[in-house]
């Protein structure tokens, strides 16, 4: 029997932002002389959180005092932060090093200038998600929705505004705004979904579509790579999330003719490569 074939998505692994702002704390941690923190862990990556702790940089829950001797660095996670928290910082007198996405930026922006025109805001997305809960500090009394079925217990008033996470699938916010059609007198949408989130997504579908098994890599932890095995999932039985090659089973591969490969907008290249040839090692 031929040995099956390993195939990488199109669009696959660490996003725009993900690489930004590993560059940005790579360059911290290596001119700092004093500690270096980052607000929650900058990616949903445990493996790459990991290698930065190694390198001194450590992850802090809240925002630190600051250190009798030498200054300390705070970096502003992927996901950003509420401006309360930003603010609190800098009167700390902080150094501060935003690593928040720019395409998460926009959706701060986008939730003001709404906020501002007299809109209810609604934030598609899961409520205690790290990026939907800084968007919701950028919007006091915004509200996040998972899906349509939530608007169930939401009071919609007349000209409703609605923003989305970023890793949101396109198919959620249309389902949410066709839902608001008829019940609010005016619906303002910004499609703040990210254009790599919806590269990744349809490369995985498609891939997914024409392989015998998929293998997903990429932190349990993270909202859009679980997102792409769901989507996998839906087209491929044999579709499995992984956070390390430690994870891999040989009997998945048993009969399989062609494996597809993708990973999440947080995971680095090299765990994509490590990844395939693995699995090169097991058929």
């Amino acid at each position: 029997m031929a040995r099956p074939t390993i195939t990488i998505a199109d669009h696959a692994g660490a996003c725009y932002g993900v690489q930004r702002a590993l560059d940005l704390v790579e360059q911290v941690a290596a001119d700092a002389t004093g500690p270096v923190h980052t607000l929650g862990p900058l990616i949903h990556n445990p493996q790459v959180v990991a290698g930065l702790e190694a390198k001194g940089v450590t992850v802090v829950s809240e925002v630190p005092e600051p250190a009798e001797e030498g200054g300390v660095t705070l970096v502003l996670r992927t996901h950003g932060v509420v401006p309360q928290v930003e603010r609190l910082a800098a009167q700390r007198g902080l150094a501060i090093v935003d690593a928040t996405c720019p395409y998460v930026k926009r959706v701060h922006h986008a939730v003001e200038r709404l906020q501002g025109q007299g809109y209810q805001i609604l934030v598609v997305g899961e409520s205690g998600h790290p990026e939907v809960e800084a968007i919701l500090g950028h919007a006091p009394g915004a509200i996040a929705v998972a899906d349509a079925a939530a608007l169930d217990d939401v009071h919609v008033e007349p000209r409703v505004g609605v923003v989305v996470q970023t890793t949101q699938t396109k198919a959620t916010l249309d389902a949410v705004v066709s839902s608001l059609t008829g019940v609010a007198r005016e619906v303002c949408v910004v499609n703040t979904i990210c254009a790599a989130t919806s590269e990744r997504q349809k490369a995985a579908r498609d891939l997914a579509v024409r392989s015998d098994v998929m293998v997903v890599i990429g932190g349990r932890n993270s909202a859009n790579t679980t997102r792409l095995a769901t989507i996998c999932s839906a087209s491929c039985a044999a579709t499995h999330h992984i956070e390390t090659c430690d994870e891999l089973d040989a009997s998945w591969f048993e009969g399989a003719a062609t494996i597809g490969v993708t990973a999440g907008a947080s995971t680095p290249t090299a765990q994509i490569d490590e990844l395939v040839e693995a699995i090169g090692r097991l058929v």
